[in-house]
């Protein structure tokens, strides 16, 4: 009956309290215990180079070069006077970068994955623009530039770093090649043959369409499915696929169709401090193959404020071809094949987006690159554009 009688007395209440108070005391080490233990693991990581940290790659004392080239320049890049200006904002001083770089960003170039796309341009533009323009399109599916560089994207401090981009082809204009061009079949066809011989806007056009007659030959050697023709002031919308990707946009054409067309959106810029257009421009004006044709006629008046060209540029849009046998170029904005007549579509959704002058400096250079005198004459004769001719003459007022 003792045992019993003990068994059944309650606990002490003392006992049961440090129990309690022990089991606590455990619990907080471990919870303490733990997280400084991780940290350490973290420290000892980054400590040996195992652990690499996204804001470090953009400190001012980390300057890592984009396109893989490690953590400094080449030394004809570094020790050049002129290429500060071009580089110190997007080699990682910038506290607060609108693309990404990372040297480590792998992009599986030599994967299967159809279709295979690629972009032909014709540039004289400096690092601030191309680099963005071309880590974009890599992003949503392109594979391979073709970049028929001049002028600035030609110079020593450029040309050396887009090289080492996986995937970018670099083109000089220098004799061989328009020696080569002059050869070329296009040359001899009437369509091109009337902008010969004439300066500016007219000896772009031609430039334009003989290197991506030559373009066409380097993607097919390429393996290419798809060929772009685009400026370095525009880039691809690939909305209305199932995901944001170009390459996903094209697997959904129609085996049948040959030519696929961009409908242009053009920039309305909202203020005159623009540093970084494709990333601070956000408004644009839809393509009125993209608006009810109602609505555009019935408001035409109203939008355009009596300038009859309501796109100051262009508004015919851009196009994607098909690589196959007998393709050619159709002036800037379209392919064409000499066998028969392309079956195109025109997208619904998607489209380009054309950043059109967002700063001032992209008129005055446009203006400068000619040397036209500033006369309606001569403005009229270098110029194709109504809005480049009015800049270029207003300005010399």
């Amino acid at each position: 009956m003792a045992g019993l009688y003990n068994s059944l007395r309650p606990t002490n209440p003392s006992s049961s309290s440090s129990s309690s108070h022990q089991f606590g005391s455990r619990l907080l080490l471990l919870l303490t215990a733990l997280p400084l233990t991780l940290a350490a693991f973290a420290f000892v990581l980054q400590w040996r180079g195992g652990l690499n940290d996204p804001p470090t790659r953009w400190s001012p004392d980390n300057h890592e070069f984009p396109g893989g080239m490690g953590s400094s320049a080449p030394t004809n890049v570094a020790h050049s006077s002129s290429s500060s200006a071009d580089c110190v904002e997007l080699l990682g001083r910038s506290a607060s970068p609108s693309f990404p770089y990372y040297r480590d960003w792998k992009f599986n170039y030599e994967s299967d994955l159809k279709p295979k796309i690629c972009i032909t341009t014709s540039t004289s533009a400096g690092l601030e623009q191309i680099l963005p323009w071309i880590f974009y399109h890599k992003v949503i599916g392109v594979t391979t530039f073709f970049l028929f560089v001049e002028g600035k994207a030609a110079s020593p401090n450029v040309s050396t770093i887009l090289q080492t981009i996986p995937g970018v082809k670099i083109v000089y204009r220098k004799r061989e090649l328009e020696e080569q061009q002059a050869k070329s079949r296009i040359w001899n066809e009437t369509w091109l043959s009337s902008f010969f011989y004439k300066p500016c806007n007219y000896e772009l056009f031609v430039k334009q369409s003989l290197n991506m007659e030559m373009a066409i030959v380097m993607a097919r050697d390429a393996g290419t499915d798809w060929i772009i023709h685009l400026d370095t002031d525009e880039l691809l919308h690939p909305a209305g696929a199932q995901e944001y990707s170009l390459r996903q946009l094209l697997l959904d054409v129609p085996g049948t169709v040959d030519m696929v067309i961009f409908p242009n959106y053009e920039s309305s810029v909202e203020r005159d401090d623009i540093k970084e257009p494709f990333s601070e421009v956000s408004m644009f004006k839809r393509n009125y193959d993209h608006l009810p044709k109602d609505t555009y006629f019935g408001m035409y008046r109203e939008s355009t404020r009596s300038n009859p060209n309501y796109f100051l540029t262009y508004g015919n849009g851009k196009s994607a071809a098909r690589i196959q046998d007998h393709l050619r170029p159709n002036g800037a904005h379209r392919w064409h094949n000499y066998m028969k007549s392309p079956n195109e579509i025109k997208l619904e959704e998607a489209a380009v987006l054309h950043y059109t002058y967002p700063k001032f400096s992209d008129l005055t250079s446009r203006r400068d690159r000619c040397g036209c005198k500033p006369t309606k004459e001569d403005v009229k004769r270098c110029f194709m554009l109504e809005f480049d001719r009015a800049v270029s003459f207003l300005q010399h007022l």
